[in-house]
C-alpha cells in the first residue's frame, strides 16, 4: 500500500530508500518528486505546521533523529487510510538507530569536520548492514500490516466479520484452530520474534566488523557513498471600483432619509461604458496647459535623493542601495544584547534561574544530554511572544516555534551549553531559510538573459523571417490591493531602469480609476526632466528614440487588449522593458480577479510582482495568498501563473517591526525583491536577509 520509504540527512545525503512500484513508472517519478517538494516545504522554506503533508495526491508524513540529524519519510496515496503509519514510522526509526547509530555519528562528524574520514571499513560494514536492513523493514512492514487488517476486522460489524473469516469448507476460522491456517495476529507475533532475532543476529555481526575492521573507524558499520541527492527543487475587462480606492462597492440604492437621486452605476464587466462616465474619469482635457507648464517651471530637487540612488558596479550598472539597518550591530554587541536585554533574557523567570543550583532551568544544563520538549519550551513560548511583537502572523510564529523546536529535541547539549543559545541559534537558521529566496531576484540580470536568448534565437534563424524580427522586450505586471502605491513604486522602478540605459514603455492598464491615466502621465513628465547619466531623459537617445513613453487608451477599455498592444508596440519601437500598470482590487472581488488573471494568463508577462505595504501585518498574508490563488484559479489556463515576486513599501514606517515580511515569504514562498523607503524616486532598496534577521531578534 506504500508508494515511497526514504531515510535521509538534513544535507540531503540518501541512506536508504524503496520504492514499492517499479522504479520506471511515472507513479515511482511521481512519489520522488513529491519527497523533493517536501524537502523545499517542509524543510528549506519551513512551511509545515506538522509532520503530514500532501502533494500531487500524496500523503507524507515523516519523523525525525535531531541528535543524528536524520529525517525518515514514508510515502503513500492520499485516499488509503492507513492507521499504522505512525507506529511504522517510530519503529523503522527505532530499529535503523540501534543498529547504524554508531556509524551515523561518524557520518555526522564527517559532515560537521571534513578532516575527519570515513574509513573504508566503516563504508563496508554499513553497505553490508543495508542488506539485512532490507528484510527487517519488510517483516517490520508485513507485521504493522497484518496487524493493521486484524484490528480492521475486529471493528468491523459483526456480519461481515464473520462473512470474512468463513472458510472455503463452511466451517468458520477461529485464530486458525478449525484450518490449521495462521491468523494475522499469529503471523504478526512470528514476524515481531523473527524481526527481534534477526536484529541481534545482524548487531552481533556489525560488531564483528568493527573489532575485525582495523583501527580506521570508530564505529561498526560503513556506508555506500551518497547515491543520490534530495534535490529542493524548484518548479480582462476590468470591473469598476469604489471612487477613489478602485473597486466598486458602493450600492446604488439611497438612503431611506435622503430624497437624492440614486447614483448610476458604471457598467463594466460585458457592459458600454458611457461617455459620461469615461469624461468623469478623464483629468487629462481639465488641465490646461498653462497648469501643465507651471509645474514644469518647478524645482526637480524633491524627486531624487543623491544620497540613496544607489551605487555603479564595475559592470556598469546601477544597483538598487541596501536597506540600512536602524542600528549598526556586530556580534560583540550582540552577545552584550542577549546578556543585558535580549528577548530570551526578558523571560528570565518563565525559563529558570541559572542561579539557582537546586533546580534553576539552565542549572539542569551541565552535563551532556538530550534536550526534551520540557527543557525548549519555557524559551519557545517567549520566542512566539517576540514574534508576534515584531507583527508576525500568529500561526506563522506558532509553526516557526514547532519547526525549532522539531530540530532541537534530541540534539545533544554540551556540558558548557545554553538552551536560550540553541534557541536563538535555530531561530536565526530557520528565519534564514525562510527569507533567503528560492529564485532570482535580480531584474536586470533577468532582463539580460532575455535579451541574450533572443539574440542566440535570431541567430539561429538566419536567412528567414525570424532573422529580422525585433526582440521581445522585458515585461513586468505590478499588482495589488487600493492605495498601497503601486504607481509610485512602478515610477521608481521605471527610474532605476532609466539608470541603466534601459527604454521604458508604461502600460497604463488602469482603466476605471478617476486620474490613474493621469497619474502616470505626471510621473512620466517628471521622470522625463531628470538627468539620468548626465543625459536628460526627455531628449531621447541618440537615434531619436524616446527613453521613457506612456502608452494609453483612455478609460473603459479592457485592460488585458491594452497590455496586449503595449506589448507589441514596444517589440516594434524596440523597448527593452514593458512596466504594466493594473488597477488596485480586493483579493476577494472575484469579477476584478477574474480580470487580472486575464491579463496575465493572455499577456505571459516575465514577472508578476505584488505591491504591497510592510506596515498591513497579519492582512498582508491573506491578500497575497488570495491574488496567487485567483491568477490561478481564474487563469483558464493549464499550467497557470502565479505571483513571482513581492515589493513592499512604506518600509520607512515600520522600524524593526518587520514581522510583515517574514509573515508573507513564510506563507506563500515568494521572494521579496524591492521595498519602497521613502518618497522619492530613488527611494527604492534591496532587502537583505541578515537585516532582517536582525530585527526580529532585535529586543
Amino acid at each position: 500500500m506504500l508508494d515511497h520509504f526514504t531515510i535521509f540527512t538534513r544535507t540531503g545525503t540518501v541512506l536508504w530508500s524503496r520504492s514499492f512500484t517499479p522504479p520506471s513508472s511515472a507513479q515511482a517519478a511521481s512519489a520522488s518528486a513529491a519527497v523533493d517538494a517536501l524537502v523545499r516545504h517542509a524543510f528549506v522554506e519551513e512551511r509545515v505546521a506538522d509532520e503530514r503533508w500532501e502533494k500531487d495526491g500524496y500523503a507524507l508524513r515523516w519523523t525525525r533523529a535531531n541528535d543524528l540529524d536524520l529525517v525518515f519519510v514514508v510515502v503513500y496515496q492520499r485516499i488509503l487510510q492507513l492507521a499504522y503509519i505512525p507506529d511504522l514510522l517510530a519503529r523503522v526509526k527505532a530499529l535503523f538507530l540501534d543498529l547504524f547509530t554508531p556509524f551515523l555519528r561518524a557520518l555526522l562528524a564527517h559532515s560537521r569536520n571534513s578532516t575527519s574520514a570515513l574509513s573504508s571499513s566503516l563504508r563496508r560494514s554499513f553497505a553490508e548492514g543495508l542488506k539485512a536492513w532490507e528484510e527487517t523493514f519488510t517483516r517490520t512492514l508485513r507485521e504493522l500490516e497484518r496487524g493493521s487488517a486484524a484490528a480492521a476486522r475486529r471493528n468491523a460489524p459483526l456480519l461481515e466479520r464473520a462473512d470474512s473469516t468463513q472458510t472455503a469448507e463452511g466451517g468458520e476460522d477461529t485464530d486458525g484452530a478449525a484450518t490449521g491456517t495462521d491468523t494475522p495476529e499469529k503471523n504478526a507475533r512470528g514476524d515481531g520474534a523473527e524481526i527481534a532475532k534477526n536484529v541481534e543476529a545482524l548487531k552481533a555481526r556489525l560488531k564483528a566488523a568493527e573489532l575485525g575492521g582495523g583501527r580506521g573507524g570508530k564505529g561498526p558499520a560503513g556506508r555506500r557513498q551518497v547515491s543520490r541527492k534530495v534535490s529542493a527543487r524548484a518548479g480582462g475587462t476590468e470591473t469598476p471600483g469604489t471612487p477613489g480606492s478602485g473597486t466598486e462597492s458602493v450600492s446604488n440604492t439611497p438612503s431611506k432619509k435622503s430624497k437624492a437621486p440614486a447614483k448610476e452605476m458604471r457598467r463594466w464587466e460585458g457592459g458600454k461604458v458611457s461617455e459620461k462616465h469615461v469624461e468623469a474619469l478623464d483629468f487629462s482635457s481639465k488641465t490646461q496647459d498653462g497648469g501643465a507648464k507651471d509645474e514644469e517651471k518647478g524645482t526637480l530637487e524633491g524627486w531624487i535623493d543623491e544620497k540613496s540612488m544607489g551605487k555603479k558596479g564595475e559592470d556598469g550598472a546601477y544597483e538598487v542601495a541596501d536597506v540600512l539597518p536602524d542600528g549598526d550591530s556586530d556580534d560583540e554587541e550582540d552577545e552584550a544584547e542577549e546578556g543585558k536585554g535580549g528577548f530570551l533574557s526578558r523571560f528570565a523567570p518563565a525559563l529558570g534561574s541559572s542561579n539557582n543550583a537546586s533546580g534553576g532551568f539552565f542549572s539542569r544544563m551541565t552535563g551532556s544530554h538530550a534536550l526534551t520538549e520540557a527543557d525548549v519550551a519555557p524559551a519557545l513560548s517567549a520566542m512566539q511572544a517576540h514574534l508576534q511583537s515584531k507583527n508576525v502572523a500568529a500561526d506563522v510564529a506558532q509553526r516557526l516555534c514547532a519547526s525549532v523546536s522539531r530540530s532541537l529535541v534530541g540534539r545533544q547539549l554540551g556540558s558548557f551549553g545554553s538552551v536560550k543559545t540553541e534557541v536563538r541559534k535555530a531561530l536565526e537558521e530557520a528565519i534564514t531559510r525562510i527569507l533567503t529566496p528560492k529564485s532570482s531576484t535580480d531584474i536586470l540580470v533577468e532582463i539580460a538573459q532575455k535579451r541574450q536568448r533572443g539574440l542566440a534565437a535570431r541567430a539561429g534563424a538566419v536567412g528567414s523571417k525570424g532573422s529580422e524580427e525585433a526582440l521581445e522586450p522585458y515585461s513586468m505586471a505590478f499588482v495589488g490591493v487600493n492605495g498601497v502605491g503601486k504607481s509610485t513604486s512602478l515610477a521608481k522602478v521605471c527610474f532605476w531602469l532609466l539608470q541603466n540605459r534601459l527604454r521604458v514603455l508604461i502600460a497604463a492598464c488602469d482603466t476605471f480609476r478617476s486620474g490613474a491615466v493621469e497619474q502616470l502621465r505626471v510621473h512620466v513628465r517628471n521622470l522625463g526632466q531628470l538627468d539620468v547619466g548626465g543625459e536628460r531623459v526627455a531628449d531621447g537617445t541618440a537615434d531619436g528614440k524616446a527613453k521613457l513613453e506612456l502608452f494609453e487608451r483612455g478609460y473603459g477599455k479592457d485592460a488585458a487588449g491594452i497590455a496586449k498592444e503595449a506589448l507589441a508596440y514596444a517589440k516594434k519601437e524596440h523597448f527593452d522593458v514593458v512596466v504594466i500598470d493594473s488597477a488596485g482590487r480586493q483579493q476577494g472581488n472575484e469579477p476584478l480577479m477574474r480580470a487580472l488573471a486575464k491579463l496575465v494568463s493572455i499577456n505571459k508577462p516575465d514577472k508578476v510582482i505584488f505591491v504591497g505595504e510592510a506596515i498591513v501585518g497579519n492582512e498582508a498574508q491573506a491578500q497575497v495568498v488570495g491574488f496567487n490563488e485567483a491568477l490561478k484559479n481564474f487563469s483558464g489556463v493549464a499550467d497557470p501563473r502565479g505571483l513571482d515576486a513581492l515589493l513592499l513599501t512604506k518600509w520607512d514606517a515600520v522600524a524593526d517591526q518587520v514581522g510583515t515580511a517574514l509573515t508573507i515569504t513564510s506563507a506563500t514562498g515568494l521572494p521579496i525583491a524591492l521595498v519602497g523607503d521613502g518618497q522619492t524616486y530613488t527611494d527604492l532598496r534591496r532587502l537583505r536577509v541578515p537585516h532582517i534577521v536582525d530585527a526580529l531578534m532585535r529586543s
